[in-house]
């Protein structure tokens, strides 16, 4: 059965409200500024972490603790990809 038109009034209530609706979503969508910088930083640092490990030959960057060093630099890295997923 087709549907009864609307009435104009009607219509444009309901128009409003859906713009009202989407104007007051949109703040959320933004991330916050320090969310890029912290990420970056984050894959920047385990990068750095795991390449000094590599070319020390296992010495660096904290000694004694031999291979625990790639398991820092990579939860550094994880770290980073979670934030990249609050990133919009």
């Amino acid at each position: 059965m087709p549907k009864s038109k609307l009435r104009k009034k009607v219509q444009e209530r309901h128009a409003h409200e859906e713009q009202i609706h989407i104007e007051e979503e949109s703040p959320l969508l933004e991330s916050p500024s320090w969310l890029a910088p912290v990420m970056v930083a984050n894959f920047l640092i385990g990068l750095f972490w795991i390449v000094i490990f590599y070319i020390s030959q296992t010495s660096y960057p904290i000694p004694g603790i031999g291979a625990w060093n790639m398991i820092i630099g990579f939860s550094f890295i994880a770290v980073g990809f979670s934030l990249a997923t609050k990133w919009r």
